[in-house]
């Protein structure tokens, strides 16, 4: 199966002239990673919905096989809470997303750390969602979250539960529920601030090893904000190869 690795976004005043060399116009920085890395996540998408231009021009701008998680528009997800959604579900896909076409990987929804247990109100989202060949992925941040039922819920649905690491401030959790991984990592010691150990890198290639005999396994490092997430990205992905 089939192993991705990338970074949660990639427009970050922190990483010019460190990941990104001196004097790379911003517009060229998409390229840049995409040759380096086989994947990342679109976080724009998460504050405001964008336009097919938008995913129009990076789907020419990146290599044939590269592929682009999408983050959920905070509308649906922190703002109404996965309540009465069903039209802004429609926005977000009509937005442009679906245009990503052979570079469309998963759709990321991630809930805000406020939301208690639902599942009737997780029931009636899912219910809203494309099906295959559109594959979708869960992170959960409230406490209540974490529980079987939710575990069956997603299996039932087909959605992924996320692997998430972020130094134990949320869930993390480690049940799989469909036919690929969505790990995301956020960090081990401080969320978005800490960089990778190499024995940490080592821990988690060794996981997604044994994950990719039989999924496929997607990555993202979100340890955006002093620029470690391209370099562990970078330094995990040589360990797979």
């Amino acid at each position: 199966m089939g192993i991705r690795i990338g970074t949660s976004g990639w427009r970050y005043p922190e990483w010019r002239c460190d990941f990104y060399p001196r004097g790379l116009q911003q517009r060229l920085e998409l390229q840049f990673l995409s040759r380096r890395l086989d994947t990342v996540e679109i976080n724009g998408s998460f504050f405001g919905l964008r336009k097919p231009t938008d995913y129009k021009s990076w789907f020419e701008r990146t290599p044939d096989d590269f592929v682009f998680a999408v983050k959920g528009h905070r509308e649906i997800t922190h703002i109404k809470r996965l309540r009465d959604v069903r039209e802004d579900v429609s926005d977000f896909f009509a937005s442009g997303v679906l245009d990503l076409g052979r570079k469309l990987g998963p759709i990321l929804w991630q809930l805000p750390p406020t939301l208690p247990w639902r599942p009737e109100r997780l029931a009636a989202f899912l219910e809203l969602l494309p099906g295959p060949p559109v594959r979708h992925a869960l992170e959960i941040r409230h406490p209540g979250w974490d529980n079987p039922d939710l575990v069956g819920q997603l299996t039932s649905a087909g959605v992924s539960l996320v692997v998430a690491e972020s130094g134990g401030r949320w869930p993390e959790p480690t049940s799989l529920t469909t036919d690929f991984v969505y790990v995301r990592l956020h960090g081990d010691q401080e969320p978005y601030v800490s960089a990778y150990s190499d024995a940490a890198l080592d821990r988690w290639a060794a996981r997604i090893r044994e994950w990719s005999v039989d999924r496929d396994v997607f990555v993202y490092l979100d340890n955006t904000m002093r620029g470690a997430a391209p370099h562990d990205a970078v330094a995990l992905a040589s360990r797979l190869n």
